[in-house]
């Protein structure tokens, strides 16, 4: 993104490749914070995408940046135009990732609340190869044909705001589905629905109650009208003595309350629900424990989320065949 909006903006005002070296480079920055250690894995997941990804920070140092990337290649008479492309780098890095599900504090330091649509999954290829083509067409042509590149752009945006449509669109099976069902209706807050990997066909879709949640899954070529969802124990006992624990303050408001409790050999943990599936999940940390005495006790957070034994290939199989509409469970663990 930051290399195709670095030839966009500078067009023939400097070489092609020039424009993309820069942006790419302004728009890897902001995940540059990855490398910052904050002591304990559940600081290190929820400070991410914090003050590198403010839209206000960023901005405040575009024009510094702007200024040695024009002094660098001997163009300081360009540098509204070189400040423009790096701003643009620079910000439309976290805009995208605030399409995502993972949160991205954009406003800081005006609001700490992470932002995050899920529209779109993290790796999306039918996002990113768009980008890659024009950007690869605009550069491997001599003279560049810098309209490729913005073919590519135009593509990929279009592709970003169909992710928007296609998600309501699966909104509007899930609220159909707890209208047939009846009973108290399911505030919008507690329903989340996000891609699966890949894709913006088939989508996951996790309704939070007081003491379950549930997981269904949604193609948009699905011929029924209504959807099925598999229930599991939230665990929500365990909140109340651990809801002032640091760490589990920190992953209710990073997860905007999708998330699991549940004890295993005498450890509580805290899962994430926002990415992963049952019982897959990528974010997983255990907060407290119990050693014999009354009580549950703290400890240093111990991340425990990953994959490991996961058969990849059965997942994805299943992930082809349900996005193409059959109603297949996925496979088990």
């Amino acid at each position: 993104m930051g290399a195709a909006v670095g030839v966009a903006v500078m067009g023939r005002r400097t070489s092609p490749w020039r424009a993309a070296l820069w942006g790419g480079l302004c728009g890897t920055l902001p995940d540059l914070d990855a490398f910052i250690d904050h002591g304990d894995p559940v600081s290190n997941v929820t400070l991410h995408r914090a003050e590198s990804h403010s839209l206000f920070w960023l901005s405040a140092a575009s024009l510094p940046l702007a200024w040695l990337v024009a002094w660098a290649n001997r163009q300081r008479d360009r540098l509204p135009r070189w400040w423009l492309a790096v701003w643009l780098a620079l910000v439309t890095h976290p805009l995208l990732d605030a399409m995502t599900i993972y949160g991205t504090r954009l406003a800081l330091p005006f609001t700490d609340r992470p932002f995050g649509t899920g529209s779109l999954f993290i790796i999306d290829p039918l996002y990113t190869l768009p980008l890659l083509a024009g950007l690869a067409l605009a550069l491997g042509r001599r003279p560049a044909r810098l309209r490729w590149n913005t073919a590519g752009l135009v593509v990929s945006t279009l592709y970003a705001g169909w992710s928007l449509i296609a998600q309501q669109q699966v909104a509007a099976a899930v609220h159909a589905t707890l209208a047939a069902r009846g009973g108290a209706p399911v505030p919008e807050a507690r329903i989340l629905i996000t891609p699966t990997p890949f894709n913006t066909v088939l989508w996951r879709v996790v309704v939070m109650h007081e003491d379950r949640y549930e997981e269904g899954f949604r193609s948009l070529l699905d011929r029924a009208p209504t959807m099925r969802f598999h229930g599991y124990p939230s665990g929500r006992e365990l909140y109340q003595p651990l809801r002032a624990l640091p760490a589990v303050e920190r992953m209710v408001q990073f997860t905007h309350g999708f998330f699991r409790l549940a004890e295993r050999d005498g450890r509580i943990e805290l899962t994430d629900l926002r990415m992963g599936q049952e019982p897959w999940y990528s974010f997983s940390f255990v907060v407290a424990q119990r050693d014999g005495n009354p009580g549950l006790h703290p400890v240093v957070p111990v991340s425990v989320g990953g994959r490991q034994g996961m058969d990849v290939r059965a997942s994805l199989r299943w992930l082809g065949r349900r996005a193409l509409g059959a109603d297949v469970d996925p496979p088990p663990r």
